[in-house]
């Protein structure tokens, strides 16, 4: 008789592209989402808890760069049996697309306009990298229901109110706003847009926009050359360019470099500011704003368009600087061209500009945490009428990962009280010390595993990273004590300082057992 084969074991791994968050990341992620959430709940923005599982048809063709609407997203067919087919089902793959469904499924009972925020994690079936998960968490604000650009200035007020609630410092940061309107204009002026007739010459406009957003990358030279006939990079490759004339994308080159032309002094300022004093935008108060803007009418010509969404980069700084968000925060920024693909109107893209070192040890600013503008076609898709919205979505990892680069990382959690066990017996009396603490707001838990090695029981106190350990054996509970045992500093004692240098402060005191709750809050107040 053939030996039956084994089952195999399944692999404890987690699937590629995912990853485990434990206690001391939750808790961080956690305090720090709670106090976005308080800056959007002061601005006026209600809560959203959408469902992680929209149709396919729901989710739209919105995701980036992908052109079938069930590329890049995790999607199942439901079974409806035989006589028709199952919809296709797919997780989220951002926190907008669902608010556009929530909007046009429930805007007869939502006020008008429709102030929300939501958090939560999204899925994407993309491949990989370091550093890139295929499931992440985002923080999202969005406004529905208003085409005033007093909407979109309000999100970048509250973006900087954010930025600074989770601690990045005023001057660590800044809100670059630009307009999708002007860059049709430029384009509508080079001869590569038509207003009357949006969808002609798309694929060389996109090539265009990709060009431009690669202005860090590869230099003004370099995007030049992709406007043009192409470029061959260092190594050989040739990407092909959008062919325009070198009067064309001289003219475009002019808006994507006019915050340098600005800076360095090319520009007639409009604003009656000599040109070398804008060479730092956070000294120069109201300057700059409007400065560049009247430099950026002279890109757009006679484009109706390009003009009008001039006039809303004006008002959104006028909006800001008049309730005391200057340029030193939020700024005008013709270079921001990420998005606009997606985006009808503004856009909002938030920079943390203090400095990191990166894998090579070289200086380099963090860059970008956050994205976002004003999106008027996403809700029509189920509604048919055009809703305009706008809003702003923040990367919490990359939020979280600046704060550990600046320094203003969320130390690790602390642990709760342990109450040690030396009697198995009285269980109940150890359990009664923790019930005491918890009562009094203080975590704390009685050690549940084998009592009978007592240096085990602190191990335990250690790897959970435990402030304070109670002790009560015979002789204290005949002598109606207990111990309390400073666990930080008993670690600071061992580590670098003679028990003489600590004296004034002992690792361990004996309280009477009434006072258990005042020492050892006293101890985790000293630590």
């Amino acid at each position: 008789m053939a030996k039956e084969k084994k089952t195999p074991r399944p692999k404890a791994e987690t699937p590629k592209g995912f990853r485990d968050y434990f206690g001391a990341e939750v808790v961080e992620r956690t305090e720090m989402l709670a106090r976005i959430a308080e800056v959007y709940r002061l601005w006026g923005f209600d809560p959203l808890e959408s469902s992680a599982v929209e149709t396919v048809e729901a989710l739209g063709k919105f995701l980036p760069d992908v052109d079938r609407p069930n590329a890049g997203v995790f999607a199942w067919q439901e079974d409806a049996g035989a006589e028709r087919p199952g919809d296709w089902l797919a997780l989220r793959y951002d926190l907008t697309a669902p608010l556009a469904r929530v909007y046009a499924q429930h805007r007869n009972e939502l006020p008008t306009p429709y102030r929300r925020y939501a958090m939560g994690p999204v899925w994407r079936n993309e491949k990989p990298g370091p550093g890139r998960f295929r499931q992440f968490y985002q923080c999202d604000a969005d406004t529905v229901g208003t085409g005033s650009v007093a909407a979109d200035a309000e999100i970048c007020m509250m973006l900087a109110d954010a930025l600074e609630a989770v601690g990045i410092a005023r001057g660590d940061y800044v809100i670059r706003v630009n307009n999708r309107k002007v860059l049709n204009g430029v384009l509508e002026n080079a001869g590569v847009f038509d207003p009357f007739e949006p969808d002609r010459l798309a694929e060389k406009r996109a090539i265009v926009l990709r060009a431009i957003d690669k202005l860090d990358r590869i230099g003004p030279n370099g995007v030049a050359e992709l406007l043009q006939a192409g470029r061959m990079d260092d190594s050989g490759d040739f990407t092909e360019g959008a062919q325009l004339t070198r009067h064309q994308a001289a003219l475009l080159m002019t808006f994507a470099t006019a915050k340098e032309a600005m800076a360095n002094g090319v520009a007639d300022v409009a604003a009656g500011v000599g040109p070398a004093d804008l060479t730092d935008v956070a000294k120069q108060g109201l300057a700059w704003n409007p400065s560049i803007c009247g430099y950026l009418r002279t890109v757009v010509g006679l484009s109706q368009t390009g003009n009008q969404g001039i006039d809303e980069l004006e008002e959104i700084s006028n909006l800001c600087a008049a309730a005391g968000y200057g340029p030193d925060r939020i700024v005008i920024d013709p270079s921001v061209v990420r998005g606009l693909g997606y985006y009808t109107g503004p856009v909002f893209e938030a920079e943390l500009t203090f400095e990191i070192t990166d894998d090579e040890g070289r200086p380099r600013q963090f860059g970008s945490v956050a994205g976002g503008g004003r999106y008027d076609d996403l809700v029509k898709r189920f509604t048919g009428q055009a809703v305009p919205a706008t809003g702003i979505s923040i990367g919490v990892d990359r939020l979280l990962a600046a704060l550990h680069a600046k320094g203003l990382g969320s130390k690790a959690a602390a642990g709760p009280v342990v109450v040690t066990v030396m009697d198995r017996d009285r269980m109940a009396e150890y359990q009664t010390m923790a019930a005491e603490l918890r009562a009094a707001g203080i975590r704390a838990e009685v050690y549940l595993g084998n009592p009978k090695n007592f240096g085990n029981q602190l191990k335990y106190a250690d790897r959970r990273a435990a402030p304070v350990a109670v002790i009560q054996g015979e002789d204290e509970r005949a002598r109606g004590v207990v111990q309390v045992k400073d666990l930080i500093l008993g670690a600071k004692i061992a580590e670098t300082a003679t028990l003489e240098e600590w004296k004034d402060r002992p690792a361990q005191v004996e309280c009477a057992r009434g006072e258990l709750v005042a020492t050892v809050r006293r101890l985790l107040d000293r630590a």
